[in-house]
């Protein structure tokens, strides 16, 4: 894995030579490429790579041009087909390397734009074409790999990462107050856009194409189409044990030694499971644990781990860390971001970078089989809005009156009973769903009372997706919740330690069977992943199918109650720009009363705050 960028200087004058701005920004990527530095110094287009070496380690350097100069190449990611595809194309190319990016080189020279659609794995790519002064970007079709662009005038700037990518603006960046409505609503910022003004990142599944005299067009080649599947559950089991199968085994491939997250949940524990009865390996795995019990699954993980000869290796998250974050925040996201299992993230990819350089994860389960609570609360609300009305407040009422517990909801009821009703509060507002929401309408106003009409729009979701409201709430997350929270949290958490980590659920071939199917299919009555368990059922012990969905949860509603909310009233003191501060603060003290939960918002707000006062955020 790598960390790339490319600019086409403005006419401007600068006081930095072109050749110190590309090494600034080619030291901010340090992390994601510590193995090797390129650049490609050619007026008026500047190239920059730093290499993660995985494949061919010997050769395949970057910026990698073609033999007859017209075009250079910069790659970030994995194409687990790249040997089949440079079979189709050594017809029409002498190649010279043994790696994959030669061939991505090849088939774009060749083959155009065209040629992505063949392309299997993950990256981010830009390809500078010297003879007609244009530039194609591209990322995979999930968004696994990040890149960001700004133009400016007739200067164009990108990079794997906004940190870089703010070395080459030739202005500061400014706070898109669209933007900000949006991370304050979902805590993440939405598909294409930053929490910047004019900077944008090339949408999943799409190329963008630029010229100085055109400006900028951005093309899809690939969508999330959820397709009616033909056959019977029993084929698509077998096809899907197929499928996953030959995932985790495209995944196996790396000049290096291979390795796996291992949290002890469904999806983890099966890419584990897979790796062993499949590829014939016993990886090395990693976990991290907290001292909070509810939080902790390292018992679940050590079982699996047992079961199958791993090599484990764990940690644990004894308390928040404010100098971990802020460094994740400023030096790698670049931007505010909520998820706080970034830290955990971060800390599990640093264990695994001093064993291993790649690591399988299983990121995508939820989304690809309707694993997440949400789901089942959707479920619930069919039954819940048939009842009389005054039962329906009877029930909401008694709800609330009673303390929301600061617990783990896998162990409370009445948490999973107070996290319903916050549910049923934002229905009308999560309805058609986008992407899940912290606050109902009224709670937004009061927050950010200036913002409650603000925000970009979501992406449309395909026609298909209207018929059944749980494959709606699955390709919603697909598109926006996966690449805009799941997927940048783990990229920026392992890269910021050299570790490219690899997610098999991913794999377009499980992507589309996936969505093919019919929702009752992911769902029996009120659990997912159905047709994930009756798949794998013997793979795995039973108890870890049978425990309850936890998800990688942080215990950030403890932390509120100490230092953490005490560093939190002092920044509601100072200047909280469209935030209101009193209505902040009442949230905290309802939290700090054991009144309500308000853990992830007042995280929500705090990231906010801080990366406002470090980032100048203005």
């Amino acid at each position: 894995m790598c960390g790339i960028a490319g600019f086409r200087l403005a006419d401007r004058d600068d006081l930095m030579s072109p050749e110190q701005r590309l090494t600034i920004m080619a030291d901010s990527l340090q992390h994601r490429g510590p193995d090797e530095r390129g650049l490609l110094v050619e007026a008026p287009w500047l190239m920059g790579h730093q290499r993660l070496s995985i494949v061919d380690l010997g050769s395949s350097h970057q910026p990698m041009n073609s033999d007859d100069g017209r075009h250079a190449l910069v790659y970030n990611g994995e194409l687990y087909n790249y040997r089949e595809l440079r079979l189709q194309l050594s017809p029409e190319w002498e190649f010279r390397t043994e790696g994959d990016t030669e061939v991505v080189l090849a088939g774009l020279v060749l083959k155009g734009p065209a040629f992505l659609s063949s392309m299997e794995g993950m990256w981010a790519l830009a390809l500078w074409d010297r003879k007609e002064e244009a530039l194609l970007l591209s990322r995979d079709r999930m968004g696994k790999k990040p890149l960001y662009y700004q133009q400016s005038g007739n200067g164009f700037a990108c990079a794997s990462e906004l940190p870089a990518l703010d070395t080459l603006s030739p202005q500061p960046f400014r706070e898109d107050m669209n933007s900000t409505a949006d991370y304050l609503r979902h805590g993440y910022f939405l598909p294409g856009t930053t929490a910047f003004e004019g900077v944008h990142e090339v949408l999943p599944g799409h190329y963008l194409e630029w010229r100085p005299q055109d400006g900028i067009r951005q093309t899809a080649y690939w969508r999330l189409v959820p397709a009616g599947f033909s056959g019977s559950i029993a084929s698509a089991r077998e096809q899907l044990h197929a499928a996953m199968i030959s995932a985790v085994r495209k995944r196996m491939v790396a000049d290096v030694e291979v390795g796996a997250f291992l949290s002890g949940g469904v999806d983890s524990s099966l890419v584990v499971s897979l790796l062993d009865r499949s590829a014939g390996v016993s990886p090395k795995t990693f976990s991290i644990g907290f001292t909070e019990a509810a939080f902790d699954e390292r018992e679940y993980a050590r079982l699996i781990a047992r079961q199958f000869g791993t090599d484990h290796y764990e940690e644990c998250l004894e308390e928040w860390d404010p100098q971990g974050l802020t460094r994740l925040l400023i030096e790698h996201v670049g931007q505010p971001f909520y998820d706080a299992s970034l830290l955990p993230t971060a800390l599990v990819s640093e264990l695994a970078s001093r064993h291993v350089k790649v690591a399988l994860s299983g990121d995508g389960g939820d989304e690809m089989f309707s694993g997440y609570q949400r789901y089942q609360a959707r479920v619930l609300m069919r039954w819940y809005s048939r009842l009389p009305r005054m039962l329906r407040a009877a029930a909401r009422k008694l709800v609330r009156t009673l303390p929301e517990p600061m617990a783990h909801h896998s162990r409370s009821v009445l948490k999973k009973a107070h996290l319903f009703m916050d549910a049923v509060d934002r229905y009308a507002d999560e309805t058609p769903y986008t992407a899940p929401m912290l606050y109902s309408a009224v709670e937004f106003s009061r927050l950010v009372p200036d913002l409650c009409r603000r925000g970009h729009k979501p992406p449309c979701l395909p026609e298909r997706c209207e018929q059944d409201s749980i494959v709606q709430m699955m390709c919603a997350d697909a598109l926006t919740y996966l690449p805009q929270d799941i997927l940048v949290k783990v990229d920026r958490a392992s890269m910021a330690h050299s570790l490219e980590v690899r997610a098999p659920f991913l794999d377009r071939a499980v992507v589309e069977l996936a969505f093919s199917l019919p929702g009752h299919w992911h769902r029996r009555r009120f659990a997912g992943k159905r047709i994930l368990r009756e798949t794998f059922r013997d793979d795995l012990p039973a108890s870890i199918w049978k425990r309850r969905k936890q998800g990688f949860g942080v215990p950030i509603h403890n932390w509120f109650r100490g230092e953490l909310g005490n560093a939190l009233e002092t920044m509601l003191t100072g200047d909280t720009g469209p935030v209101d501060s009193t209505y902040s603060r009442a949230l905290l003290e309802s939290h700090r009363n054991r009144q309500r939960d308000n853990g992830y918002r007042l995280w929500n707000l705090y990231v906010y705050l801080l990366f406002k006062k470090q980032y100048a955020f203005a």
